[in-house]
């Protein structure tokens, strides 16, 4: 890999899941491959899991990490070529990615969509910016289209739960197990990136994969593509072993916050048999129910482990690539 930005930069899936299983058995196997380099981690927005996985991901590497709170500590950027800098953003993220390229081995990004214009969010000016012009590799931490680092994360933890038949070069012909995306209600806009890699990752396993939210959460279509979607949530919800409970803001009438149904939120009387996963950080009793996070069926520690492992793979096949 180049760069880690999207799901798609992990060639084989089905591998890369069953490595970073394996890495987490073993998590101190490769201590000294990171040695004598350097990853920058540059947070334009809040984090919690994130930063504190691949930090954790990075010393069980044996790299040395800085971080910077960029939206805080930083200089505004311009990103357009051209521009006439004469109003309020005194450096260029041409300048901004070189200098740093001379800082850090590697540079992780974390720069979420501003829900303002979707034309806008689409040029994930952030995260391509700094591929554009930086020297050294760079990781996604979230942008404002995807969240791979999560949706690998998700990866390994259903496979874990479900077993390799999940794997598609490993799956024999029998059961395909059940897994459905639930959108629950949220007070506020919240950007699309988490369930966008999310679904990126359902198509690359061996499962049933559907979609349940109310009419006018349509995600994009370029996306979600032949996904089957159902409006009724007890009617998708049926016999799933896992749902993934995630909010999202409109993608047609974009960032808008079109119903907040209280009847979509996910309690145990609704989830029945299936495990529960989610994100994190998630507000109970309005996006999941206290009886279904402190029960048994709560996946989403299990997942926050996984995000560590998942950092850890693409760190190491970015640092084995080079010198």
């Amino acid at each position: 890999m180049k760069h880690y930005l999207s799901l798609q930069d992990i060639p084989d899936f089905d591998k890369a899941i069953l490595e970073a299983i394996a890495l987490k058995k073993d998590p101190l196997s490769e201590k000294s491959i990171g040695r004598d380099k350097t990853l920058g981690l540059l947070f334009f927005n809040a984090s919690l899991r994130t930063r504190i996985s691949t930090q954790k991901a990075a010393k069980n590497l044996g790299l040395e990490v800085i971080v910077m709170n960029f939206s805080q500590e930083g200089w505004q950027l311009e990103y357009e070529d051209g521009a006439v800098m004469n109003t309020g953003k005194a450096e260029h993220i041409k300048e901004a990615a070189g200098v740093l390229s001379g800082y850090c081995d590697l540079i992780g990004i974390r720069a979420f969509a501003e829900l303002q214009s979707r034309e806008e969010d689409q040029k994930e000016k952030v995260l391509l910016g700094f591929a554009t012009h930086a020297s050294v590799p760079i990781i996604n931490l979230e942008s404002a289209l995807g969240h791979p680092l999560q949706g690998f994360a998700d990866a390994i933890t259903i496979t874990e739960q479900l077993g390799e038949k999940v794997l598609p070069s490993l799956n024999k012909e029998g059961h395909v197990p059940k897994v459905v995306l639930s959108w629950a209600p949220h007070p506020k806009a919240l950007p699309h990136a988490v369930a966008n890699s999310f679904i990126v990752a359902m198509k690359r396993l061996n499962v049933a994969f559907s979609i349940t939210h109310p009419k006018g959460y349509e995600l994009d279509p370029k996306i979600t593509g032949d996904t089957p979607i159902e409006h009724h949530q007890d009617t998708a919800l049926k016999g799933a072993e896992i749902v993934y409970v995630k909010n999202w803001s409109s993608f047609k009438d974009y960032g808008k916050v079109m119903v907040e149904d209280p009847s979509w939120t996910i309690t145990s009387e609704k989830i029945g048999n299936a495990q529960c996963m989610h994100c994190l950080p998630v507000r109970r009793n309005v996006v999941i129910a206290d009886n279904v996070l402190d029960s048994d069926k709560s996946l989403v520690l299990e997942q926050a482990n996984n995000r560590t492992y998942a950092a850890q793979w693409v760190l190491r096949e970015l640092l084995k690539t080079m010198p």
